[in-house]
């Protein structure tokens, strides 16, 4: 194996590392992959021979990729974002098990079960804050590694996520670990949507309940607060669970895939925590959908 080769088996082996740090810092699956790409071009073009810590050194590319993609996103504004009470409604790429096997790079994306309405926060910090964030709390880079990404001090890097970690723990809604109490608590959601059963659905909603829905730029984004205006929606959004439906998983948490004449119709993702229904998060845009390969078979 000549030297080129055996830097590419290298960056092979960390490939499903760098691809779970990249969906972490975009929340786009290929985003992900065109940054993991660009962290190869980087490693295949740079004298290597005197790093010592090859997966450190891509994971702080990888790190500096995404940072310039957040914020040239910010700049842009050219992502489908709809604004409903002042805050910004744009569902992550979500990734789905429980239909087949996860391949190693999916199992590697779900390994730390952050779930969706975890990723919905990560997309309300700044870039600076959800790379501080992402790689020291989820990946334990070192601050003094991530502040010459962002052209800060280490203590600079650690403040930022502080006020990170403060604003995830503030707003991201901890899932019970029972999943198959989860479950169970989805199952009593969609019996209580299909029948039209308004007090069921209460009995099942966290006071709090936040509810999101993502159709992409063919259909309005939507956000409902509190049970009752929920469960008024749910009523109205059961009707799509009288077809065909089935449970998956979507990044650890329990999700109801739907399907009318076989072609995905919606995908609902339940965060559960204190046997409630705390967040509600429904992926309705047609074509996101197609691409996520759902099949009602």
């Amino acid at each position: 194996m000549d030297g080129e080769d055996f830097l590419a088996a290298r960056f092979e082996e960390q490939r499903p590392h760098l691809r779970a740090v990249a969906y972490r810092m975009l929340g786009s699956l290929s985003e992900a992959e065109d940054a993991v790409q660009e962290a190869w071009f980087k490693l295949s073009r740079s004298d290597v021979s005197e790093v010592a810590n090859l997966a450190g050194w891509l994971t702080t590319v990888v790190g500096r990729v995404c940072l310039d993609l957040l914020r040239s996103r910010a700049s842009r504004r050219e992502d489908p974002l709809e604004h409903q009470d002042g805050q910004e409604v744009r569902l992550p790429d979500p990734i789905i098990g429980g239909i087949r096997a996860l391949d190693p790079e999916q199992e590697i994306l779900t390994a730390d079960s952050v779930g969706i309405a975890l990723m919905i926060v990560l997309e309300t910090l700044g870039p600076a804050e959800r790379l501080a964030f992402v790689l020291h709390d989820m990946f334990s880079v070192p601050f003094d590694e991530i502040a010459p990404i962002l052209d800060r001090t280490a203590a600079s890097t650690r403040q930022l996520a502080s006020r990170a970690r403060r604003r995830v723990q503030g707003a991201a809604p901890a899932p019970d670990a029972d999943l198959a109490l989860r479950r169970e608590v989805v199952r009593a959601f969609l019996a209580a949507a299909r029948g039209g059963d308004f007090e069921a659905l209460l009995a099942v909603l966290d006071p709090d309940v936040v509810a999101r829905s993502d159709g992409g730029t063919l259909r309005p984004a939507t956000l409902r607060r509190g049970a009752t205006e929920v469960a008024t929606g749910a009523s109205l959004f059961g009707s799509q669970f009288t077809g065909e439906s089935r449970m998956v998983l979507v990044n650890g948490e329990p999700a109801v895939a739907s399907f009318l004449d076989g072609h995905p119709l919606s995908l609902a993702v339940f965060t559960v925590r204190g046997g409630k229904v705390v967040a509600l998060d429904i992926f309705t845009d047609p074509e996101r959908l197609e691409r996520l390969g759902l099949s009602a078979a």
